[in-house]
């Protein structure tokens, strides 16, 4: 079920739109006020420089351009709330690629021997000559070492079919991923193991529009490294 609430951005524009020329109205009242005040008190026999009405009146148009502007960003970022909610919402139902470590393994109900692994996935920064995953049991030791070899940089999604480097089927349960990768001088490239979860609801939240993937938490439309 989708949760967003368009109508949010929509009335917080409206309001603080309606709150700007109210603010515009009572700066231009107050300034006219005080200028005619001042044109009927001025000394006849030294009154008031042009140049004077002339500045205040031009200070006048500034802070009004600076309000009007300010209101017109305040309408562009709602309408990018807007879309940006169109958006996530077309992503309820998809797979995606956040950075993480989690990989769960699970048997087939028919056929136990058959093993099947959530996706994962790599980001690698830059390109690298060697890249190596790594997938750990919860206590931390090796079950499979993935040789990928070079690589560009990028976003790859990958899999695995359960099994230890032996080929030996492993245990049901949770898993996690590690990478490393090298550049031809045998430098560290920057790379960061990825996992997945499925969009369930999309709503705005104190911290801004967010994405429920259940147990993989909620995330901000920023953390997708890839759409499955």
């Amino acid at each position: 079920m989708t949760t967003v609430s368009d109508t949010t951005a929509t009335n917080a524009a409206a309001l603080a739109n309606a709150q700007t020329k109210s603010l515009m109205g009572d700066t231009q009242d107050r300034f006219l006020t005080l200028l005619v005040t001042q044109l009927q008190n001025q000394d006849p026999l030294n009154p008031m420089d042009n140049a004077q009405v002339t500045s205040q009146i031009a200070q006048l148009s500034t802070v009004n351009g600076i309000q009007q502007l300010n209101n017109t960003l305040l309408a562009l970022s709602g309408q990018m709330d807007m879309s940006q909610s169109l958006q996530a919402a077309s992503l309820i139902g998809k797979q995606v690629l956040i950075p993480g470590e989690k990989v769960s393994l699970g048997s087939d109900a028919a056929d136990p021997t058959i093993k099947s692994a959530t996706p994962f996935g790599i980001d690698l920064i830059s390109g690298s000559s060697k890249t190596i995953v790594s997938i750990v049991d919860a206590s931390g030791a090796l079950v499979r070492k993935l040789d990928l070899g070079a690589m560009d940089a990028g976003v790859y999604a990958l899999s695995w079919n359960g099994k230890d480097d032996n080929g030996a089927l492993v245990a049901d349960g949770a898993y996690s991923v590690q990478v490393s990768a090298v550049d031809a001088d045998g430098n560290p490239v920057s790379a960061q193991a990825l996992t997945s979860g499925t969009v369930g609801s999309v709503a705005y939240t104190s911290e801004g529009l967010k994405l429920d993937l259940g147990l993989a938490g909620k995330i901000s439309l920023l953390d997708i490294r890839q759409i499955m």
